[in-house]
This record gives C-alpha cells, structure tokens and sequence, in this order.
C-alpha cells in the first residue's frame, strides 16, 4: 500500500490531548481534515508520523510543550480598563479578544477575569506550557500531480 509523500494531501481524523489525558480538540464533529504534507499546516512531528503511515493506521504522536504552543509567558497577562473597551459585548471569562502588539501583527487575548474597572486578559495559546498528544489515523492519501 502506497503511503503519502512530501507534497501530497491526506485526509486525517484526529483527538488532542493534553498531557493529563483530557480531551481539547477533535475532528469527531467536522469530519476529517485535509492537509497537504510540507505544507506546514500541522506540526512538523505529525508530518513525519504520516508519512510513514498506511490507509487505516491510527498512531499517536507526542509533542513536548517547547515544540507545541511553548511555554507560559506570564507577562503575555495584562490588565485592560474597561473603558478601553467597546461597550458590547460585554467581557465575560473566556472571550477572545483581538488586539494588536507594539508592532502591528495581530494577537488574541483570552479573558480570564473581568473587574468593574478593568479586565484580566491572557495573550498566551490556551495550551502553552502543556504537553500534547494526537491520535491521528490516515483517512485519504491524494497523491501531488
């Protein structure tokens, strides 16, 4: 059985893990998902796992926080006064705001506590300074032309 090349597109189902074993993402509810290997889509650990894999294999690939979203970066938390808000909607826990650094590119903030007169906001990937894992299995292989 033929398997996927640099170059070519697969179709995989996948479960994310954190270390602890507790579930954060999946394909369950959309479907497989297509990437084209070298693309840079995916981690680079599940590329190479891929390309060694068969239609219908399943494996799990383990991926270190520095190789994943990195680490903690506590002064990626900052305080936002309210008032350099929009009014609506209103923060609530969790929200993701979109905001811009010192120079230019984009950054979404995840609210983590709202005050009466300022919010907490975190910078960070909701997974960094985690270890993850994907169970992956190869769904479709569409070779490059």
């Amino acid at each position: 059985m033929p398997t996927p090349a640099n170059g070519d597109t697969v179709s995989i189902d996948y479960v994310l893990r954190r270390g602890d074993g507790e579930v954060v993402g999946t394909t369950e509810e959309q479907g497989p998902q297509d990437i084209q290997l070298g693309s840079g889509q995916i981690f680079p650990q599940i590329e190479q796992a891929l390309t060694g894999m068969e239609v219908g294999e399943e494996q799990t690939v383990e991926i270190a926080c520095d190789s994943a979203f990195g680490p903690r970066r506590d002064e990626l938390v900052i305080e936002i006064p309210r008032e350099n808000l929009p009014p609506e909607p209103a923060p609530q826990p969790g929200m993701a705001l979109q905001a811009q650094q010192q120079d230019g590119t984009p950054m979404t903030l995840y609210v983590v506590e709202v005050g009466d007169q300022a919010i907490r906001a975190d910078g960070n990937h909701p997974l960094a300074g985690e270890d993850i894992s994907f169970a992956i299995t190869l769904r479709d292989i569409k070779q490059a032309a």
